[in-house]
């Protein structure tokens, strides 16, 4: 997306006039605790950022789902802002169509079932209800598939050249993360024990998925883990979940 084009976008939204209703705002502060904790200056802006989410996104029910309710919407697009929080204006623009399976679904491209998937060629994050909701009902257990499958979204979105909103990572920030991030991959090869599910030593895709879960869920513990580890991915994101802050870079 060029320049103009953003800017005919961010203008359309803008005065879509879109806002959160009272029970809106309460379903994030009942079932959203990220949200919950930020102070009301960044509850303020969280809410905002979530209403370009739910304006600019479409999200498509598939299989026995009819309509998408709005929790649906505000729980997923939630998930969306939580994770690029640290950046201004960062709302993974190509990712344009959210769809909402049941639960697992087979794919006929890669003949297997899936609880979620990413596919940057059609701008689609995809994710199975059921899981989706499994991964909030523990915000401690490292396992969430929603910011599973929109980690792998911002590192894809990060990596589009042809969007406006590519390379956003500070790239020696990044550099160092990735050094460290590929020393935890071979521990986990070779069974050592870590933080990270064994799944993060699959390669380096599913490991920054896969730690950005712990990152989210288990910061404290994954701090204790490996903090350098950790200080990267604070930098990297922008934002420590430990006491939710903003990090200038």
């Amino acid at each position: 997306m060029n320049s103009l084009a953003s800017l005919i976008e961010e203008l359309r939204i803008l005065f879509s006039k879109v806002r959160l209703t009272e029970f809106e705002i309460e379903i994030l502060q009942q079932k959203f605790p990220y949200y919950a904790r930020l102070s009301e200056k960044h509850k303020k802006e969280f809410r905002e950022k979530l209403q370009v989410i739910l304006t600019s996104k479409s999200f498509i029910g598939r299989s026995e789902i009819r309509v998408v309710t709005p929790e649906m919407k505000l729980l997923i697009g939630a998930t969306i802002v939580m994770v690029t929080f640290g950046w201004d204006d960062i709302r993974l623009r190509h990712f344009d169509k959210i769809l909402i399976y049941p639960d697992t679904y087979y794919s006929t491209i890669s003949q297997k079932y899936h609880r979620g998937e990413v596919n940057p060629r059609h701008g689609i994050i995809a994710m199975s209800w059921n899981c989706f909701l499994d991964g909030m009902k523990n915000e401690k257990d490292g396992v969430n598939l929603g910011i599973h499958e929109v980690a792998h979204a911002l590192k894809l979105e990060n990596q589009i050249y042809y969007n406006d909103e590519c390379e956003f990572f500070n790239p020696e920030v990044y550099r160092s993360f990735q050094v460290l991030a590929n020393e935890e991959i071979q521990k986990i090869k070779v069974g050592d024990q870590t933080v990270f599910r064994s799944s993060a030593g699959f390669d380096d895709d599913e490991f920054f998925a896969v730690a950005l879960e712990t990152f989210f869920e288990k910061p404290h513990e994954f701090f204790d883990y490996h903090p350098e580890l950790y200080g990267a991915l604070v930098r990297l994101m922008r934002q420590d979940p430990r006491v939710w802050i903003r990090v200038a870079i």
